[in-house]
Parts: structure tokens; C-alpha cells; sequence
């Protein structure tokens, strides 16, 4: 017994006491004594079933509170175990030979553009020179090359080239969401823009490897077969493009480290990076968050689908 029910069992023998000195005058002191002890047990008796009763009941309600605790834990672990396949294996081959062509040509082309800098004097020598820096950036032009033909007839072979080709196709609701982005960085407007599929962010970075592929693509053939451009073309043509393939090398690099890189990996609710392009998967939250429409359309198609297996097996 604590000492806090031990006080409350004094107060009640008090009470007791009064009670008797009023109620008894006319008992013998064996008989007040007797009254004494079968009232004091049953009092006694009942605060213990009470206090047994509160305490089970303030147990059967913190045990109901962790239950409850519980299933909220569970349902959102399952919600945020929830993955969907964003990108199939054919898209995610292609951009890792994407990428890897695109580290190729950077590491041994921008020193020849920006020879006198400490860094490119070490990117050279790791690549065996001016001579194997040039072979592994033609190796790199191939795999260039090969990424766009591939994309091009997934694009036209492919359903999920298709569908994702004509969802990349900007539209003026992009314009419309880049003001509202826009306002809310600012402050201006308490509510993001709801993205599809496809943000403008992610239009803007598929379409600048487009247009950087046709840039680098053709200025590049053109410097690779000088002697035999220079057969059919003048030799300005060949200036021009030895420029475009430097200016746009640079540009597309900056475009890769700034643009793409912060949004898709160095972005704060990223970071330290995203492993979308391996898996191909977006967790219930991400979809949520950043593709709000293409996760309401998902979820109608899904209850669509469930809805007919229902009808099906009746």
C-alpha cells in the first residue's frame, strides 16, 4: 500500500469514528467496537475494489491508446511502403547509358576546352593523354548516338514510349504552374502547383538533352569526319560547329550539374540522392507530393479495375 491510499484509509477511519460517536450512545463499548470493525472493512473493502477497478480501467485505456497508436504506425508504415514503377527497365537502361555517355564526353572534353586548369591537367593524364582522352570521348560519342536511335524507337514502338513522349509535350497549364511556383517560393501563394506525370521541371530537362543530342550529335560528326566534311561543306562550316560543340559542351554540363542534379538528387528532400534511376520506383508520399494528378488518375483506375473483378466474380 502507497502512502497516498494509506492517508485516504485515515481520513476514512476518521469518518468512521464521527459517525459512531453520533449514531452509538446507546451500544456497550464490545458492541461500538464490533460496529467499528465490520464498518471499517467494508469501507475499507469497497475503496480497494474501486481503486482496483479505476486501475483497471485507466489499464484497459492505455492499452486501447497503444492498440490505436499501433494501427495508425502500421498505417502509415504500409502508406509509405507503397511503391509505384515510375520508370520501366527499358527507360532506366537507357538513361544509365545516357549518363554514362554524358561523363564520358565531359571528363575528356572540357579539358580541352579549359586546358590550363589544375583538374584538367589531372583528367588527361588519367586518360592516357590527348590520345586516349580522344578515344574514350568517341566512345562516348557512340554510346551518345546509340542512347538517341534507341530512345527514338522506343518513342514510336514502345506504349510507354508513346504515352510518355506526348505527356513530355509542354502545354500552357506548364506556363501557368511555373507563375504559381513561382509565387508560392515567394511567399505569395500558400499552395504548390499540382504536377501530372511530368512537371515543367522535367520537360525542360528531357527537352534540353534533345535539343543538346542534335547540337553535340551534329557538330560533333562533323569535327570527328572533318577531311570529309570539308569535301562537300566550307571550312566555316566546320569553325561554326567546332564552336557549337564547345559553347553547348559547357552549357549542357552546367545544365547537368545545376538543373538536373540539384532537383533530382542535391534538393533538400532528396538529398543524398535519389535511386529512382535503379529502381525505377516513387514511394505513395513522393507521388503524393510531386505528382498529385497522375496519383488521383491511379487511384480511379485502380478502383476501376477492382470494382470490375467485383462484377466479374458475382
Amino acid at each position: 500500500m502507497d502512502l497516498k491510499e494509506k492517508g485516504y484509509e485515515d481520513h476514512i477511519d476518521e469518518e468512521v469514528e464521527r459517525e459512531l460517536d453520533q449514531l452509538s450512545n446507546d451500544l456497550t463499548k464490545d458492541d461500538r467496537d464490533r460496529l467499528r470493525e465490520v464498518v471499517r472493512e467494508r469501507v475499507h473493502s469497497e475503496m480497494r475494489k474501486e481503486a482496483e477497478r479505476l486501475r483497471e480501467e485507466r489499464a484497459s485505456e492505455l492499452k486501447k491508446k497503444v492498440r490505436e497508436e499501433k494501427k495508425k504506425l502500421e498505417k502509415k508504415e504500409k502508406e509509405e511502403e507503397e511503391y509505384f514503377i515510375r520508370f520501366n527497365k527499358n527507360f532506366r537502361f537507357q538513361h544509365m547509358v545516357m549518363f554514362t555517355a554524358c561523363f564520358l564526353l565531359i571528363f575528356t572534353g572540357l579539358p580541352l576546352k579549359f586546358p590550363d586548369f589544375f583538374i584538367s591537367q589531372i583528367l588527361m593524364t588519367i586518360f592516357g593523354g590527348v590520345q586516349g582522352s580522344t578515344l574514350i570521348h568517341r566512345i562516348g560519342a557512340i554510346l551518345l548516338i546509340y542512347f538517341m536511335v534507341h530512345h527514338f524507337f522506343y518513342c514510336i514502338f514502345s506504349k510507354d514510349g508513346r504515352r510518355d513522349f506526348i505527356k513530355l509535350i509542354p502545354v500552357p497549364k506548364d506556363a501557368r504552374d511555373l507563375v504559381i511556383n513561382v509565387r508560392h517560393f515567394i511567399g505569395k501563394n500558400p499552395e504548390r502547383p499540382k504536377f501530372d506525370r511530368f512537371s515543367y521541371i522535367e520537360k525542360f530537362d528531357y527537352w534540353a538533352v534533345y535539343w543538346g543530342c542534335v547540337i553535340m550529335i551534329g557538330s560533333g560528326l562533323l569535327l570527328w569526319f572533318e577531311e570529309i566534311t570539308m569535301k562537300y561543306i566550307p571550312k566555316y562550316w566546320v569553325d561554326i560547329a567546332k564552336e557549337a560543340h564547345s559553347d553547348e559542351a559547357l552549357l549542357a554540363t552546367l545544365a547537368i550539374v545545376i538543373w538536373h542534379f540539384y532537383n533530382v538528387h542535391f534538393n533538400p528532400d532528396r538529398f543524398p540522392g535519389s535511386l529512382m534511376w535503379w529502381h525505377g520506383k516513387i514511394s505513395k508520399h513522393e507521388m503524393i507530393e510531386e505528382h498529385p494528378l497522375e496519383y488521383e488518375r491511379l487511384m480511379r483506375e485502380r478502383e476501376e479495375q477492382e470494382k470490375s473483378v467485383e462484377v466479374e466474380t458475382k
